[in-house]
């Protein structure tokens, strides 16, 4: 046909007819195999982009001159590349997680300030239960549900607690005065720390060996310890053991309970405390 335009733009509608055809009948194939409803979301997003993108690329194709055409693609290729970057990223830290093995759900990891319990891993997002904000401690869910961006892998550190272990290793401080009986508090809280995280430290040592089959990983002792500092008010007893990730707060609660009862029942223990004096101002500047 001698109008040029005419044919180019009976070319345009045609294409954009058997796009859009094609990709209406895959979209609705797909969706009805795809159970998930993040991931049904993620599909449909993804496949808009690819509808435009490819009549973009075909209207290209029709009304650029072929001598310009792959300078064109060029310029639609990098604002697509440079708009999409997050998209992109995000796609591409799901692929690593599935296939290094990063994550899986059940996990308790920290990522991009954010630590809690993966719920859930799509191909763009990963769902966490948010445990340990600012106005919940100790371990504790918040009953929030963070969205971290899977390209967060990429960008940030990955700290995962339960990967190829349960157990972590805690701390309980107790300050003891001078004038106690250092040398018996310290088998004192032995004792009864020993006794109480025995099953968990046997545990830890059985995971510890089946760890070092894997990685190079030196020997790691998960007997508990108790360590001294000493300051200018009392004798700082910091005990050290291992504990189950999921079980922190509780061990942790459990031991002090155990601990406080020792103290308050054994003589020529006592336990500091910090003494404030006041003073009233006055010209003698004696205490109030």
């Amino acid at each position: 046909y001698p109008e040029v335009s005419l044919v180019r733009l009976t070319l345009s509608l045609f294409s954009i007819l058997i796009i859009f055809s094609v990709y209406s009948v895959i979209r609705i194939i797909a969706v009805r195999q795809i159970q998930g409803r993040e991931t049904r979301y993620s599909f449909r997003r993804a496949a808009s982009i690819l509808y435009f993108v490819t009549v973009i690329i075909v209207l290209l194709r029709i009304w650029v001159d072929t001598n310009y055409i792959f300078v064109a693609y060029g310029i639609i290729g990098a604002g697509i590349a440079i708009a999409l970057q997050d998209l992109f990223k995000n796609f591409v830290g799901g692929i690593l997680i599935i296939f290094t093995r990063t994550y899986h759900v059940g996990d308790r990891i920290e990522i991009s300030e954010t630590m809690g319990d993966v719920i859930d891993i799509g191909i763009l997002t990963t769902r966490i239960l948010e445990i340990h904000a600012r106005d919940v401690k100790g371990d504790q869910a918040t009953g929030r549900i963070a969205v971290v961006p899977n390209g967060d892998v990429i960008s940030s550190r990955v700290f995962n607690y339960t990967m190829d272990h349960s157990f972590v290793w805690d701390e309980i401080s107790i300050p003891v005065t001078y004038g106690s009986d250092w040398q018996r508090a310290v088998s004192l809280f032995l004792d009864i720390v020993r006794r109480e995280t025995a099953v968990t430290a046997g545990m830890a040592e059985r995971e510890i060996e089946k760890i070092g089959e894997r990685y190079y990983l030196p020997k790691r002792d998960v007997e508990p310890s108790v360590y001294l500092t000493l300051t200018d008010n009392w004798i700082t007893f910091d005990i050290r053991y291992v504990t189950e990730v999921r079980k922190k707060r509780v061990t942790k609660y459990d031991l002090s309970r155990k601990l406080l009862d020792a103290v308050e029942a054994t003589d020529g223990i006592t336990i500091a405390t910090e003494n404030i004096i006041v003073y009233d101002g006055g010209p003698t500047g004696e205490a109030a």
